[in-house]
């Protein structure tokens, strides 16, 4: 099985598709059972469950800071 890159905040990902205002880039703006994603030509926001969100990701372009770490 192929390991996946963890989901962090603040995520560049391309989709696989464009969305129609042209742009294939998104920001994680939230993680968890749901992936929250900005668009990064129009703003739109949008929500997917985490499958679909793995589905559609083509690649990660910068990824978001390393969460702090918990003593």
């Amino acid at each position: 099985m192929i390991e996946q890159q963890p989901i962090r905040l603040g995520d560049v990902v391309q989709t696989r598709k464009q969305h129609p205002c042209g742009s294939s880039e998104w920001t994680v703006i939230r993680t968890g059972a749901d992936i929250k994603m900005k668009c990064s030509g129009c703003g739109r926001i949008v929500m997917l469950d985490r499958e679909t969100f793995l589905k559609r990701r083509k690649k990660i372009l910068r990824q978001g800071p390393d969460p702090a770490e918990q003593p």
